[in-house]
């Protein structure tokens, strides 16, 4: 199935991870409507389908080829070590609730970073690309890269006041039950003009790098959750942060004052 998706490897890192959301993007939307069917993870919106793990497998192999000497580290558990101080991270499909779900916003998407743990949640990051297949949006960026959208230079984040923006973010349901976790939320959300919850932290990201969504925060995420849209904020001129709060990593990302905002505000509801 993917032997027509095979890359050159004298393609230069940006346009190998654009290659690479797209063609594992295209893989999973592909397999969806020849029909799937899901395993939980750890609860019910917390699923894992063939195509995961098929455009997972699909990222592994190519990079095998195109870069050897660059390790792996993927959200299905590739585990690819590194010679070079380089590693790619992998989400073959962020919002999987979504993509088994039927609906269009969910994305595949990829950064590269230098040496550093895998539990470290907040490593620099030199590259990232997301891939929304059933939209055509490709977007990329990172510290040699400028940020585009289908080759466009992206304007990045409006610097504006978070009361002015709307702001995606992600809570699940057992989170807003503790205390510790949703009284800091609660407190950063009630400060946006609006709230949006998507379903994928790398689709939310990608926008805040255009504009389209005015700010973004959530807790806990992965590397794969976080690196890739990091990278393209980043590069497009936006604003990335964390704080830990109540034993949580919290991230946001946007333009400098939200993002200033948006910390604050979660720092403020700090319990011991």
């Amino acid at each position: 199935m993917t032997d027509d998706l095979a890359l050159d490897p004298s393609l230069d890192d940006a346009a190998l991870a654009g290659a690479l959301v797209r063609n594992a993007g295209g893989l999973a939307l592909r397999m969806r409507r020849e029909g799937l069917s899901a395993e939980r993870k750890t609860s019910v919106s917390d699923i894992v389908t063939a195509a995961d793990k098929a455009a997972e497998a699909y990222v592994v192999e190519q990079l095998r080829v195109c870069r050897p000497q660059d390790g792996v580290f993927g959200e299905e558990g590739a585990s690819v070590p590194s010679t070079s101080g380089r590693t790619w991270v992998i989400d073959p499909v962020d919002g999987t609730y979504n993509f088994f779900s039927g609906s269009r916003y969910w994305c595949s998407a990829i950064a590269l970073r230098g040496e550093a743990n895998p539990s470290e949640p907040d490593p620099d990051v030199q590259l990232g690309a997301i891939f929304q297949p059933q939209e055509d949006k490709l977007w990329v960026g990172g510290h040699s890269a400028p940020a585009t959208l289908n080759g466009e230079p992206l304007e990045g984040p409006t610097n504006a006041r978070l009361g002015l923006l709307g702001a995606a973010t992600s809570i699940q349901p057992k989170w807003l039950a503790q205390p510790l976790s949703a009284m800091p939320w609660h407190n950063a959300a009630v400060k946006a003009a609006s709230i949006r919850i998507l379903g994928s932290g790398s689709c939310d990201l990608a926008r805040v790098s255009e504009g389209e969504i005015g700010a973004w925060f959530q807790h806990s995420c992965p590397q794969w959750d976080w690196l890739p849209g990091k990278a393209i904020v980043r590069a497009a001129g936006g604003t990335t942060g964390t704080v830990e709060v109540n034993g949580l990593t919290w991230f946001a990302a946007g333009g400098e004052t939200a993002v200033g905002e948006i910390l604050e505000a979660l720092s403020e509801v700090h319990f011991g």
